[in-house]
């Protein structure tokens, strides 16, 4: 079934250009599970070959990850946290994940947004804490949009040089999405060692309020 979904949002972006980017990247900030590596890396090769532009990717790119966090955001704010936990089942949300983001959104709050924006997994569950959590759509939309864009740029960049020494990825979608998650686990650790640093600093700099307590 997998393989089948990959070849149909491949040929999303093949056909759809720009569309199918903004579509899928929307799809991939949701509960959908569209792995972006299916969608921002042969775009980038397109866009090597004149049919679309590089910054032209990663702005669709961005731009369908904000919409679909978006729509998760003001779903969640309006449904609550009730509703999803008795039908999140049937649309691959846990509760015990659920909670997990919930935590992270409460303990680490708009950098912690942002950050999960460059984690896989979390960056599709993000949303919907910080929608139930009320957080300001404004600030939700900032972060949102900055940790999109340095993803799309990332995944754009270093899926371009993957589809250039290897295009014949190109015939064989599943066989892209496992190289990108191969070579690419280097883009996961530092954007965790980001994250862990940013962590340290909140609960350092977080010690002498609570002493003072």
């Amino acid at each position: 079934m997998l393989h089948g979904l990959l070849q149909v949002w491949f040929g999303w972006v093949r056909d759809g250009g720009y569309l199918g980017v903004i579509a899928l990247m929307a799809m991939e900030s949701s509960i959908l599970p569209v792995p972006s590596e299916i969608v921002i890396p042969p775009a980038a090769y397109w866009a090597a070959q004149g049919r679309m532009t590089f910054s032209g990717v990663i702005l669709a790119g961005t731009f369908g990850s904000w919409l679909g966090s978006a729509i998760s955001y003001w779903v969640s704010r309006w449904i609550g946290r009730a509703v999803i936990l008795r039908w999140g089942k049937y649309v691959m949300i846990k509760p015990d994940a659920l909670d997990r983001a919930e935590r992270f959104v409460k303990r680490y709050g708009v950098g912690g947004v942002f950050f999960a924006r460059l984690l896989p997994v979390i960056r599709h569950l993000i949303s919907i804490p910080a929608g139930i959590a009320r957080m300001s759509f404004g600030v939700f939309s900032v972060v949102t949009t900055l940790g999109a864009l340095i993803w799309c740029t990332v995944l754009a960049w270093f899926g371009g040089k993957i589809t250039a020494a290897h295009p014949d990825l190109m015939n064989d979608p599943e066989a892209l999405v496992r190289m990108m998650k191969d070579e690419g686990h280097w883009i996961a650790i530092a954007a965790l060692v980001l994250c862990l640093l940013y962590f340290l600093v909140m609960r350092l700099t977080s010690k002498p309020a609570a002493d003072t307590v």
